[in-house]
């Protein structure tokens, strides 16, 4: 078959459009400029001009987040590239799907230290999924194509393309999607029969089961979720998520225990800890939840569902593991499941469910919101009132108390709706992703809850915003220090405060007018809902600073190297003598 013949970057633009892009965030540079040449010439792609290349990887991923797409970034050589990484590393650890495009110097300049120059395809090699380096035009459409196939199957990562110069400009043969296909990548997504049943077995025999499912629900896609919830149904089996699954079930829904690990609900971190037939779908057994490894569920046999055949036993050693999508893999558990007839212990787990509710007292998310000053958790909480009617509300945060607050206060009822940087833990990744969602969702609301440190970590991306009239929303929950260090320097470090304190703090409101945008404050606790609302209707940007409680901390928290039945409850308890669950008395 004959192929058209194009130039480079024009075989890049007419992949991306094969490819269905409609959107793509990037900055120029002298080693990318033939692909801005043709951007130029052509109107079936957006650019989105970011004010760094770090704010534009964020962008994609809140854009792919929020969409299930693939994000496109766009940046030139050297430190275009290494400006890039901090957003790579932070996709390839909450399995993000990006196809990331760096210029690059001319082939026969590559190892010169030419001006520019760095070696992209080393640097990035532990923080992608996969990275090619183009050496001739003749392959590009093959890779580019590639690269969207293996960034979207099996565990979503990022994949980067580095394209040298001249590669850009010569000539080569343009080949369709159609016609590759990748001969050796193939993820399995039906999960082996025989241990389904195994596992559905095991499941009916539990007497303290728990359902432990984490982000992979939600890369699996919007299917994954409604099974996930039919087979909470079905069981009648309590489920907890992760920072990164909040929305696979609704948090409305009764067996929902809230999330677990650090800083999860007491129910749900004790419910881990005391089950004896563990159910985790789509997690990884981060250490954020798992605590000390070696009391992490004791007495629970553990079945372990997911995509990524390199996360079985990586961390949790298990007795069943399965491999395949989270979606195909609920699809023939609930059909085993029902046609087997099999029924779990009613009476085992309606005692079960006694003890949850008793460790549901506790009210462990209580705080007390008395006087002037704003308690950061009431905050969140009037935020989540005043919207919760609404279906079109997306939050973004950036990394801290306030991400911790938001993922414990704000509730959500559908997937897709929450973006946070879980694994790498990125400061300043809310503001550009809250851009990146507002491009996919024009007319959604979109809060990024942020910090005032973090906030300050990506504000340049607020001229972005202008730009592009994009009307995002930053809820700054400002309590002048950074906040979760100042925590920890607190609990265990004898409360010296070593750097946390943000002095020389920007006027907000006055940056956010800098900005062409709206700003607003509340001081006090009687002037919040009324700036939530006026920041709500505004159809323009806004920064909202909400003065809170300065020496106000995250609860519950489990100490760092602990066990999940050794938590800090509140200012009351200390770090050296955590509390510890005096047994599973039934009530």
């Amino acid at each position: 078959m004959a192929y058209e013949e194009m130039s480079g970057a024009k075989i890049l633009i007419q992949a991306l459009v094969d490819q269905g892009v409609k959107d793509v965030f990037g900055y120029p540079g002298g080693a990318i400029l033939p692909v801005y040449d043709e951007l130029h010439q052509q109107n079936q792609i957006r650019h989105i001009l970011v004010r760094q290349e770090g704010g534009a990887v964020h962008a994609a991923e809140g854009y792919a987040r929020s969409t299930g797409k693939v994000g496109v970034v766009i940046v030139t050589s050297g430190p275009g590239a290494t400006n890039a990484v901090t957003g790579i590393t932070d996709a390839l650890m909450d399995s993000v799907p990006l196809v990331i495009f760096c210029g690059q110097v001319p082939t026969h300049l590559i190892g010169n230290d030419a001006f520019q120059e760095c070696d992209t395809t080393g640097i990035t090699r532990p923080c992608t999924k996969h990275n090619y380096l183009v050496k001739s035009t003749a392959d590009l459409a093959r890779t580019i194509h590639e690269a969207f196939y293996v960034a979207r199957s099996g565990r979503p990562g990022p994949v980067l393309i580095d394209l040298p110069k001249d590669v850009q400009l010569a000539m080569g043969a343009y080949i369709p999607p159609q016609d590759i296909v990748h001969k050796t990548y193939q993820p399995k997504t039906r999960g082996d029969r025989a241990l389904i049943e195994q596992a559905v077995a095991l499941m009916a025999q539990a007497e303290r089961p728990i359902l432990y499912c984490g982000g992979g629900v939600v890369n699996s896609g919007p299917k994954a979720s409604e099974l996930l919830t039919k087979l909470v149904d079905v069981t009648g089996f309590p489920v907890t998520l992760t920072l990164m699954g909040l929305g696979a079930v609704p948090a409305s829904h009764p067996q929902f225990l809230g999330m677990l690990g650090m800083h999860g609900t007491y129910e749900a971190n004790l419910a881990m800890h005391g089950c004896d037939v563990m159910v985790c779908i789509g997690a990884r057994f981060d250490d954020r939840v798992t605590g000390r490894l070696n009391a992490f569920a004791p007495n629970a046999k553990k079945i372990h569902i997911d995509i990524d055949p390199s996360s079985i036993n990586k961390n949790v050693l298990v007795d069943i593991g399965i491999v395949g999508d989270v979606a195909d893999v609920l699809e023939q558990m609930l059909n085993v499941w029902t046609s087997s007839g099999v029924k779990p212990d009613r009476k085992a787990l309606a005692a079960w469910w006694r003890q949850i509710d008793h460790w549901r007292t506790r009210n462990s998310l209580a705080y007390r919101q008395t006087g002037d000053i704003i308690k950061p958790q009431h905050a969140i909480r009037r935020l989540y009132e005043l919207t919760k009617h609404r279906d079109d509300v997306f939050i973004t945060t950036e990394v801290g108390q306030h991400q911790m607050w938001a993922a414990q206060h704000f509730g959500f009822e559908k997937p897709n709706r929450w973006m946070t940087s879980g694994g790498l833990g990125t400061m300043g990744y809310g503001l550009p992703a809250a851009m990146g969602v507002q491009l996919a969702q024009p007319g959604a609301l979109v809060v990024d809850i942020a910090g005032e440190a973090s906030i300050m970590m990506n504000i340049q991306e607020m001229s972005t915003i202008a730009q592009y009239r994009l009307p995002v929303k930053v809820f700054i929950l400002n309590n002048q220090y950074m906040g979760m260090v100042r925590q920890w320097q607190e609990l265990l470090h004898g409360s010296r405060y070593s750097q946390t304190y943000m002095e020389s703090l920007p006027d907000f409101v006055k940056l956010a007018e800098a900005f062409g945008a709206v700003g607003l404050r509340a001081e006090k606790a009687d002037q919040l809902d009324d700036v939530i609302k006026e920041m709500i209707a505004v159809d323009k940007p806004v920064i909202a600073d909400i003065m809170v409680d300065k020496a106000e901390n995250c609860f519950p928290m489990i100490p760092s190297g602990a066990a999940h039945n050794d938590m800090l409850l509140g200012p009351e308890d200390k770090a050296e003598k955590p509390i510890s669950e005096e047994g599973m008395v039934l009530v």
